[in-house]
């Protein structure tokens, strides 16, 4: 059981993250590729990669077992992770110090291949290859799935919003269930190891996490900046081999690639600043296309201090829907992401 502990001071200073994580993305679903459960949510995904082994995965894996103890440099908590190379950077940058620490304890719960001695050194040949496993890993294994990723990322952090509209942060705690209960001042969440989290006034980040599975997770080291990586809910059948046939981005077909990646991002709100960074266009491009949505109704802009925030309108929530519903299927009562 993880026991996080709060403080008045820590319910203030509670927030949901921005998007999915790179490095949380690549490691949870390294260690959900190794294990046997969630055969309905991933069975599809893991067919998908066992069909094509990228060599990345052979060098991550023995990092990332599928249970116990992994180390925390793979997910730095620290530096702007706004892009993938950025992310990797900061793994890079790992003092020595805790690379040994964490490579240390790994070996303590299982054999690791030898290459591990040069990288607890601080090898700078080894440190390069595991960056470029990364960022192979990235390209070759989710990129292809990035979409659903988003998207269901996305949706979890306004479900997390509503629950803190509606109840404070108390009902943003209380809504990480089932694996998580609320019982002031301490969130209990059911994991494997005895843990006790203090979160002494640093406050938490709640990371939703599409390959996190089954349970939520934390960092081991205490002592980093606190964060709650926890599971979403699926849509079933999101890698099955039928659906991606007839879902090759539809929306973008319609109103072009780019404008649906902008419409997405705006499902939850983005400034032309975060839609550049997480589409890698430039900001002239993002106030171009926003002009085209919002002319189509599918946008509204709200502009402060010189800053532009869009959101998307009912009518661009309708459109992200149906596109998740597949042709032919009846409309879904209600609204909402």
């Amino acid at each position: 059981m993880l026991r996080i502990h709060f403080t008045p001071e820590d319910m203030t200073r509670v927030r949901v993250a921005k998007g999915p994580d790179f490095l949380w993305e690549i490691t949870n679903s390294v260690q959900t590729l190794q294990r046997r459960d969630g055969e309905r949510v991933f069975g599809d995904w893991r067919r998908w990669v066992r069909s094509r082994p990228p060599e990345s995965r052979r060098l991550l894996s023995p990092l990332l077992p599928p249970y116990g103890y992994s180390p925390d440099f793979l997910t730095p908590a620290s530096g702007d992770h706004g892009t993938l190379q950025a992310a990797v950077d900061a793994l890079l940058g790992t003092p020595l110090t805790r690379l040994r620490t964490e490579l240390t304890l790994l070996a303590r719960s299982r054999r690791l291949p030898g290459w591990t001695r040069a990288l607890a050194e601080g090898d700078r040949e080894v440190l390069a290859r595991l960056g470029n496993a990364v960022a192979s890993y990235q390209a070759e294994v989710l990129v292809p799935h990035w979409r659903h990723v988003r998207a269901g990322v996305e949706a979890d952090r306004a479900h997390r919003l509503r629950s803190l509209m509606d109840g404070g942060t108390e009902g943003l705690l209380a809504s990480l269930g089932p694996h998580a209960r609320w019982r002031p001042p301490v969130l209990e969440v059911a994991c494997p190891v005895d843990q006790h989290l203090r979160l002494a006034g640093r406050g938490l980040v709640l990371q939703p996490s599409f390959f996190c599975w089954p349970a939520p997770t934390t960092l081991a080291d205490g002592a980093l900046p606190p964060v709650l990586v926890h599971p979403i809910r699926h849509t079933d059948g999101w890698a099955s081999p039928s659906r991606e046939a007839h879902a090759q981005d539809r929306l973008g077909l319609l109103i072009g690639r780019t404008r649906a990646e902008l419409l997405r991002a705006a499902r939850n709100g983005c400034s032309t600043v975060e839609a550049a960074r997480m589409l890698q266009v430039t900001h002239p491009a993002v106030s171009q296309h926003m002009n085209v949505l919002r002319a189509a109704g599918l946008v509204t802009t709200v502009r402060t201090a010189g800053r532009a925030f869009h959101l998307v309108t009912a009518e661009g929530r309708a459109l992200l829907s149906a596109e998740h519903r597949g042709p032919g299927a009846e409309p879904a009562a209600g609204g909402g992401p």
